[in-house]
């Protein structure tokens, strides 16, 4: 597409250049471009980008009913000046080294801002495709090519501010021009050269965690992990399950980052040889309170740190929002409606157990009952039920939290996790005192659980008397919803899948693209995948000390328990998730004859 925007190249578009081409192209008709033109705006809205402007006014193709929002504008623009379009992904980006091409006074001034720096280019975006004031100076100065490419303008705005800022908090916490580290540190003075400690409570160090939260925050991480490595501390993000490399600091500022953070979670910040676990509160853009669980480890080149988030959404969530299909949701509120008894979910670390156990009891937690919890530790505080930690160093454990639990006149009970012997048989004394009690094990299927309680020591006799049902689950990534497409799956992978059930091949099945709202991944957001196996009298028979687990699981198929994998399949079939995803996730089914 040629232009004719008659703009001149030394000054910035306004509207006067953009809506008469918008109206040519068919995109406005001229009502609405005199309505856009003639509504005024408040001097907050003067650093608006015309292309911003537009998209305010929330209208849609006069034709196709395509909404002219600021992605679609920003791709009509970039085609009419013949620049492709950049996505600014905060992930791939060192601020660093793109605060090093220009000035933040530079970048602000001309509208622009470095994305990528190779050793003969520079890559330079902006979303005035029009103007070049700067790129002849620039080229100058770098002594390297300059390659145009065009953004959006809110993103452009929005990062170019922070990115400079990150750099400069980095930058002014290594020199430690206003850091309140002790000159005179006995341990300041054996370092060589003139390396500066950045203080925790320096202002710059306060920003980068501030940063650091409010960037997890927006790319949905469940989990922050801070790494020391022997030149620098790895920042990296957990997203749906998969980890990402974020940033990389200097060792210094990486160290104090950790300092800081052991502050906020009232950690001994002194103590750096042994683990510690700490808690912070804050508040998410949205303004929702936000669960930070904290884990130090000392490692060879120093603490490393990691927080999990917890979700604050999670408690409002429904069983269909979790994963549960009709048939789960029926058979899981029936094991969880019984007056007393044991339920047990499993599965690895990070499978989503805790969520479950927290949407149950949200859900069971009615003013008339009383649901207590004993945890390690307490993961998401919420009010409706009385929760106890763990505080091994005072000799408060599971066992002993139950003990004291049972005099608090429970109605409902979730032990975070059965461990040992101890915990188990206060389990089932809860249980057959009349008691409703939730708790977890770490097996690979439902059918593992009953073994492993044997494993613990239980008696057979007390297990037939007192689980209800176990539940296994996994959490896997659900397909993006903006960007999947149709597609046929292999009859052979879908074969291995659903084996012994050989399930019909799925005609809804879908796979992954890659798109922006998924940062180019094919999966946004996950969802679970369960195995739930109610104790019926058939399989009751079949608990014993020498309990064949085998026979155990297929008598469960036998009475209509879906393993992991086939759990998984009904989500492929119906365009939720890839065959590769269930297969990373779940554990291999077993030959059921």
């Amino acid at each position: 597409m040629t232009t004719v925007f008659s703009a001149p190249q030394d000054r910035f578009l306004t509207l006067v250049d953009i809506l008469p081409q918008l109206v040519r192209d068919g995109l406005l008709t001229q009502t609405d471009a005199d309505q856009i033109s003639s509504t005024p705006r408040g001097r907050d809205k003067l650093h608006l980008h015309p292309l911003e402007i537009v998209a305010e006014a929330n209208l849609r193709h006069p034709h196709t009913g395509r909404s002219l929002d600021l992605d679609f504008l920003t791709q009509w623009l970039a085609d009419h000046a013949g620049q492709p379009v950049f996505h600014i992904d905060p992930l791939k980006m060192d601020p660093r080294t793109i605060a090093t091409v220009m000035s933040f006074a530079y970048a602000q001034r001309h509208r622009i801002l470095a994305v990528e720096v190779k050793r003969d280019e520079v890559v330079i975006a902006s979303a005035e495709p029009f103007y070049n004031d700067w790129a002849d100076n620039l080229r100058h100065v770098l002594r390297k090519d300059i390659r145009r490419v065009f953004t959006n303008p809110a993103d452009l705005r929005r990062y170019t501010v922070e990115f400079y800022q990150l750099a400069n908090s980095v930058n002014k916490a290594i020199t430690g021009q206003s850091s309140t580290s002790a000159t005179n540190n006995f341990e300041q003075l054996l370092e060589l050269g003139n390396v500066a400690n950045p203080d925790a409570n320096d202002q710059h160090i306060v920003n980068i965690v501030d940063w650091l939260l409010q960037y997890a925050f927006d790319q949905r991480a469940s989990d922050i992990h801070i790494e020391p490595r022997r030149e620098v501390g790895v920042v990296r993000f957990r997203i749906d399950g998969v980890l990402h490399s974020v940033y990389e600091l200097p060792a210094q500022v990486s160290t104090a980052v950790v300092s800081r953070l052991k502050i906020l979670g009232r950690l001994n910040v002194a103590e750096k040889r042994k683990p510690q676990d700490g808690r912070i509160k804050t508040k998410n853009p949205e303004g929702l309170e936000v669960e930070l669980r904290l884990s130090t480890l000392p490692t060879a080149f120093g603490e490393k740190l990691v927080m999990r988030i917890f979700d604050p959404e999670v408690l409002l969530k429904s069983f269909q929002e979790l994963g549960f299909g009709q048939e789960d949701s029926k058979r899981w509120k029936a094991m969880t409606s019984q007056p007393n008894g044991i339920i047990l979910v499993t599965g690895p670390t990070g499978s989503g157990k805790t969520t479950t156990l927290y949407s149950t009891l949200k859900a069971l937690a009615t003013p008339q009952v009383n649901v207590c919890t004993i945890e390690d530790p307490i993961e998401m505080v919420e009010p409706s039920f009385n929760q106890m930690q763990v505080q091994t160093n005072i000799d408060v454990t599971f066992a002993a939290g139950v003990r004291a639990l049972l005099r608090q006149d429970p109605d409902i009970i979730m032990i975070g996790e059965i461990r040992d012997l101890e915990t188990a048989e206060m389990a089932t004394q809860a249980a057959l005192t009349g008691h409703l009690v939730l708790s977890t094990l770490h097996t690979n299927d439902a059918p593992s659980a009953i073994t492993r309680l044997l494993e613990l020591g239980v008696p057979a006799y007390l297990i037939r008397a007192t689980v209800i049902g176990v539940m296994a689950q996994r959490l896997l990534r659900t397909l993006c919803p903006h960007c999947k497409k149709p597609t046929q799956v292999d009859p052979q992978e879908w074969l291995e899948l659903t084996a012994p059930w050989k399930a019909a091949e799925p005609t809804k099945a879908c796979e992954p693209v890659g798109c922006l709202e998924c940062r180019n991944t094919g999966y946004r957001g996950r969802a679970g995948v369960y195995e739930i196996m109610p104790l019926s009298s058939g399989l009751r028979k079949r608990i014993d000390n020498h309990c064949d687990i085998d026979q155990l699981r297929l008598q469960a198929i036998k009475e209509g328990m879906k393993t992991l994998r086939l759990s998984g399949a009904q989500k492929v079939a119906a365009g939720l998730t890839t065959i590769a995803e269930v297969m990373r996730v779940t554990p291999a089914s077993r030959d059921e004859g």
